[in-house]
């Protein structure tokens, strides 16, 4: 059995760090209602402007480089990871996404990291052709429209002929679900032809100018979806992981303290055998 200030030790340490992960989860609690709200009212707007570009390309016999499939030989995936540990496996889970991909696909595959863990990690085994894990600091529109222009551009010089984002969508604060969605080409779905005939638009100016500038805008509005997905995800793995951390770390801590207990009282025994084992010798 270790001696008493060991144990005192070891109570202390699991202590302090039980300190640690309760402020930890606090934090996180109070990111996650911000992050939660925006991506909970950021959905609808974003999916009412997908649904739009998808009627519309489907109403009119027109031809933009943004729709157009053509023969993948290089595709460009990009990982949405975050920053920072200590959320269980939302990281891990989207690595491991983005290598079965890697293995899976027959075309050469390159990524594009948002955020420090996944670059860190694919760069050791696969081609990370660029990364931005600043956007973090300030997520707004603007920055993540930047990262938007950079992968239309690539899409547009055919340096890429499909380009694919994986990242964790938010459910809830204890689920996380790894998503892959295509981003370019846009996707096509005539399999809800009779939906977009019963669609009734008027259109000003025409059909084409419109899808023209919706196009762009639809893709920047996606990806910022998907970061911001990402970043509530992130702050509900965390939460999550720091409340189960706090509860084990509490755990150990009574199961030590029950420790020191039984040892302080064995040697408060020992110590009492001890002295009247010495006084009966005196007295003999």
């Amino acid at each position: 059995m270790p001696n008493l200030k060991e144990i005192r030790n070891r109570i202390s340490s699991v202590s302090s760090t039980m300190q640690i992960t309760s402020a930890m989860k606090m934090v996180s609690a109070a990111k996650l209602k911000k992050a939660q709200d925006a991506i909970t009212a950021m959905r609808p707007y974003s999916d009412k402007l997908t649904q739009m570009l998808v009627d519309l390309s489907s109403s009119v016999d027109f031809e933009n480089v943004y729709l157009k499939p053509r023969k993948v030989k290089n595709k460009l995936v990009v990982c949405i990871t975050s920053n920072r540990g200590l959320c269980g496996a939302f990281n891990s889970n989207i690595i491991k996404k983005c290598n079965e991909i890697a293995e899976l696909s027959d075309e050469k595959v390159s990524f594009f990291c948002i955020g420090k863990k996944g670059g860190d990690i694919l760069s050791k085994s696969h081609n990370v052709v660029d990364s931005n894990n600043e956007i973090f600091d300030e997520l707004t529109f603007e920055n993540v429209s930047l990262v938007g222009e950079f992968l239309m551009n690539k899409f547009l010089e055919k340096e890429y002929d499909k380009i694919e984002i994986v990242y964790n969508k938010f459910k809830n604060a204890a689920t996380q679900i790894v998503t892959t969605e295509q981003y370019l080409p846009i996707e096509n779905n005539s399999n809800k032809k009779e939906e977009q005939d019963s669609a009734d638009y008027i259109f000003e100016p025409s059909k084409i100018e419109i899808i023209s500038e919706l196009i762009p805008k639809s893709l920047k509005t996606q990806l910022y979806k998907s970061v911001r997905d990402s970043y509530a995800s992130e702050h509900g793995a965390r939460m999550t992981a720091m409340h189960k951390a706090t509860d084990n770390a509490t755990e150990l801590r009574d199961q030590l303290k029950l420790t020191y207990n039984k040892a302080r009282q064995a040697a408060i025994t020992n110590e009492i055998l001890e002295i009247v084992g010495g006084a009966e010798a005196l007295n003999g």
